[in-house]
């Protein structure tokens, strides 16, 4: 278990006023319990997950954002006691099968049960939801966080949730009273803040039931024609989603909770109902939604979100974790085109960790990234090249690419070529050559250079023969940006010199400095690429 990092007065000072929105999250809470809970237990942080389908990041986002406001709670109080539950709604019945699993005809004559009551159709697991929660759980472990996982299906199943299935039933009227306005005339006639589970089907059934004894948890229903008398607990019954979440909340004591702007009016309901249960409604932030390459919401069902083994197989975790850390009030696509630009952002930004003063540190995502994971948050390290870099090395060398190729190359580089040296260079290098077969190799297509082009980049070549291999990076630069401003190649901008650079040596619109890049490739390699153009210029005009 990660144990919270020690707090100083400077640092607590610091967070006070800190606009970084973990801060402003906790600053809310802080208002509850400025010294943590006065009973001594621990302020309890809870986030939800429908495992219906596979987790997505959008599923994991929501433990990493919790975590962060969690920990800046524990800034502000100077170390008091928390802790985080990874909560299950496994007991939901299934109500479509998800485009993306297989054996879908099985699930499909298993909807409406429990979703831990049905065969998982991967074969690996006890049930369809212990399978989506052990991918869920092996995820939180590999990053590292500090949770506790709980699972709807075991505290109805064994009954610990059955004094709160009284509370509801005691108060069953009041709850119709809150909930039946927001519906529509056609479902208020089937709505029941309880759902029974058939006897017979093993279904969740969506049906009025009437309450005959809260005490003894004794209800009444129609199943197929009968009508049963039955009770609810023991894992008989769940709850209906809203009046589930604040049960939730008040049997478990969750003190803070975020969600999607999508469940906006299931927090003001289940407010209303936590209330009547005796509790109040926890602190929260409420986040803008994901979307898909298309603007569209990312979906369990439909699968068109990010997994999370697809980001680990062209990012890192921290790239992850940084990218969902910011503007959570704003709509950002996620998809496979935003992990590079989100890794080389990570490490500018924890490079640029160890320099700042303290306000701006805590202003700084991977502060908070680092504590997080239990981590000091002292770190300034860098990495000697790019993501960016590596991918416009990789796809020169080709959809065949090695390590072994990649790494000579970025001996021209950093010198040492033994990867046990840069863990996390290695790691990135694995992930550039999975983006390029994947990705970028598929895509890329150099163009023949035009006239004017052909002789700039003849320009190019002649200057890099008369250079010294151990030219740096600067230098090469400034070489091509001085071909590139002479009028006698007609480049309008340096922009268009560069574009022309892209496209007929590394086929792509967009490309590194170029500079760095020749550093990186080596000067012999790089005036082959010219050559290849300047033959395919000649190619194409004669």
């Amino acid at each position: 278990m990660i144990e919270t990092l020690s707090v100083d007065a400077e640092l607590i000072a610091a967070a006070q006023t800190s606009k970084a929105w973990p801060f402003e999250e906790a600053r809310k809470l802080l208002k509850r319990f400025p010294q943590g809970k006065p009973s001594g237990e621990p302020v309890l942080f809870e986030t939800g997950y429908g495992p219906s389908g596979l987790p997505h990041i959008g599923t994991f986002q929501e433990v990493l954002r919790t975590t962060l406001v969690r920990r800046a709670y524990e800034v502000l109080t100077g170390g008091a006691p928390t802790r985080l539950v990874a909560f299950s709604d496994d007991m939901d019945g299934l109500r479509k099968v998800p485009d993306n699993v297989p054996n879908a005809a099985m699930l499909a004559e298993h909807l409406g049960k429990p979703l831990t009551r049905i065969p998982d159709p991967f074969g690996t697991h006890e049930s369809f939801a212990h399978h989506n929660n052990a991918m869920l759980r092996d995820f939180l472990d590999r990053f590292g966080f500090d949770y506790e996982f709980a699972s709807a299906s075991e505290r109805y199943n064994s009954g610990a949730f059955d004094d709160a299935l009284r509370g509801v039933l005691r108060n069953n009227q009041a709850i119709l009273d809150v909930m039946l306005p927001t519906l529509r005339e056609e479902r208020r006639k089937t709505y029941s803040p309880v759902l029974p589970v058939s006897p017979t089907s093993g279904e969740v059934l969506q049906v009025p039931v009437e309450v005959l004894d809260p005490e003894s948890g004794m209800v009444r229903f129609e199943d197929q024609g009968q009508m049963v008398e039955q009770c609810v607990f023991g894992g008989n019954a769940k709850l209906q989603w809203k009046v589930d979440w604040a049960m939730r909340w008040v049997d478990l004591g969750v003190d803070y909770e975020m969600c999607g702007k999508d469940l906006t009016d299931s927090v003001t309901q289940s407010g209303k109902i936590a209330k009547i249960l005796g509790g109040r409604r926890p602190e929260g932030l409420i986040y803008e939604l994901f979307l898909d390459e298309n603007g569209e919401k990312i979906s369990k069902s439909k699968g068109n979100g990010l997994t999370i083994e697809q980001w680990l197989t062209y990012g890192t975790e921290e790239s992850l974790g940084f990218y969902l850390f910011r503007e959570p009030k704003s709509a950002k696509q996620l998809h496979i085109g935003v992990i590079p630009r989100a890794v080389d952002e990570y490490w500018q930004f924890r490079g640029n960790l160890a320099a700042q003063e303290l306000d701006k540190k805590l202003g700084n995502p991977v502060w908070h990234l680092l504590r997080a994971a239990g981590e000091s948050s002292g770190a300034g390290d860098t990495l000697a090249v790019t993501y960016g870099l590596l991918l416009n090395l990789v796809g020169v060398l080709g959809a065949n690419a090695t390590e072994e190729q990649v790494w000579t190359y970025l001996g021209n580089y950093i010198g040492d070529l033994d990867p046990a040296h840069h863990p996390e260079l290695a790691k990135l290098v694995d992930c550039a050559l999975a983006y390029n077969r994947d990705y970028i190799a598929p895509t890329l297509a150099r163009r023949a250079p035009e006239a004017s082009e052909a002789a700039a980049l003849a320009a190019l070549d002649e200057e890099l023969a008369a250079t010294s291999d151990d030219a740096t990076a600067e230098e090469l630069q400034t070489m091509i940006y001085e071909i590139g401003k002479d009028p006698h190649y007609g480049f309008e901008s340096l922009r268009d010199w560069f574009k022309a650079l892209y496209e007929t040596l590394l086929g792509s619109s967009q490309g590194p400095r170029m500079g760095s890049f020749i550093a990186l490739y080596g000067i012999e390699p790089t005036r082959k690429l010219i050559a290849e153009a300047l033959d395919a210029q000649e190619s194409a005009d004669a």
